[in-house]
């Protein structure tokens, strides 16, 4: 059995965690490909990253009360089974209009792993350790978002997408499987509270109730926002507009997934030399400079497509730097509730991110400024709650 403490937890914990990214990023590189062979627009064919975020958030919604209340293993298991039956759905969609619901459906099962990977890591660490462990997981699970687009492009030439959703079905089937063999169950005292959908509703309102847990979700959903901007509208700039290539793409976008990398190793160095909070202060910082600087270069005409990556990378840096502290924090106070406090953080997150995905992919169009502008906004939003929230990020529960 996987132990506390352990390099082997920590992998299987941020290959669980790396199931909703690897769902996007493997077949970025084929968005237009996919967009040309069903006839479809660029907003119909962003709408397969949309509907994604949104079935993420509304399958978030049940697996952190649902299990606080039975066990993490059987719940996770659910997850990562309705993810590999949906994901079959996807490969054989026959248009548009079904690949997007599919996509949903893909979603809801991806939700489960993500929401319960952030409560396990709770069940078992506190404090600046659980921030650090996050850390840890950014960074494996960074690896991820690397190789996937590159994966996933060369895929696209050879193969065609559909295959690559066949890669995302033998990964689910393979996490199931090491869940199942190996995985303890984690919870150390199961929730009385009944399982409904009114009872759920007052528990995140308890919840939103504790002005540091919602400081810490406002954080998290704006890093989060501005990453899923670039992740939703990159293909479109930087293959449309810029004349990349499906290959060059995923070279580009690895830009980004470098600083994420590098966000995150710093981060469990910064948690042993100072607070989750400064390392926040980093984070914030860089996001806000990633962002001004892209809208700053875009909007001066710059044509080559580091003007995009290039700060993209500072912004993933601070991805990296935020997240993982801000998730730890928000989830710090609520030990024995932490699965809920997980799945609200998420539903949060991924409404926000969908939401901001369909206004960019309405706005797409024969200019890039929608993109660094969606970032930038983010970017300087999270800089300035970060600054004006000292006072309820120390108030008490």
């Amino acid at each position: 059995m996987l132990k506390p403490d352990t390099l082997a937890l920590t992998i299987v914990l941020a290959l669980l965690t790396a199931l909703g990214p690897l769902s996007t990023d493997m077949y970025l590189p084929s968005l237009p490909s996919i967009a040309a062979g069903f006839g479809a627009t660029t907003g119909q064919a962003q709408l397969t990253l949309s509907a994604f975020l949104l079935g993420f958030a509304a399958g978030q919604f049940f697996y952190g009360p649902v299990s606080d209340r039975i066990g993490r293993r059987p719940v996770l298991l659910f997850g990562l089974g309705l993810y590999v039956l949906a994901t079959l759905a996807c490969a054989l969609a026959p248009s548009i209009e079904v690949l997007i619901g599919a996509r949903f459906l893909q979603a809801l099962g991806a939700s489960g792993p993500i929401v319960l990977g952030r409560a396990i890591v709770r069940d078992f660490y506190e404090g600046p350790r659980a921030g650090k462990e996050l850390s840890r997981m950014g960074t494996i699970m960074g690896v991820v978002p690397a190789i996937a687009p590159l994966f996933g492009g060369v895929i696209a030439q050879v193969s065609g997408w559909r295959v690559t959703f066949g890669v995302m079905i033998l990964c689910g089937l393979a996490l199931a499987a090491t869940v199942f063999l190996r995985l303890p169950e984690s919870i150390r005292r199961k929730s009385k509270e009944p399982i409904s959908f009114v009872a759920i509703l007052k528990g995140f309102r308890s919840l939103l109730g504790h002005a540091g847990y919602r400081t810490y979700v406002s954080l998290s959903m704006l890093a989060y926002g501005g990453l899923f901007a670039f992740i939703s509208g990159s293909s479109f700039v930087l293959q449309g507009l810029y004349g990349l290539s499906e290959l060059a793409y995923a070279f580009s976008f690895s830009f980004v997934v470098v600083g994420f990398i590098g966000g995150t190793y710093l981060a469990q160095h910064l948690v042993g030399r100072y607070d989750l909070d400064d390392t926040i202060r980093f984070g914030v910082a860089s996001l806000a400079a990633g962002g001004v600087l892209m809208l700053v270069l875009v909007a001066s005409g710059a044509q080559s497509s580091l003007a995009i990556s290039g700060p993209m990378a500072i912004y993933g840096l601070g991805v990296g730097l935020t997240m993982p502290q801000s998730m730890a924090s928000a989830l710090m106070p609520f030990p024995d509730r932490a699965g809920a406090a997980s799945s609200l953080l998420g539903i949060c997150q991924m409404t926000f991110a969908a939401i901001l995905g369909i206004v960019l992919g309405r706005n797409l169009g024969g200019s890039a400024l929608p993109l660094p502008a969606a970032i930038a906004v983010t970017g300087v939003l999270a800089l300035a709650v970060s600054l004006g929230t000292e006072r309820a990020r120390r108030a008490p529960a």
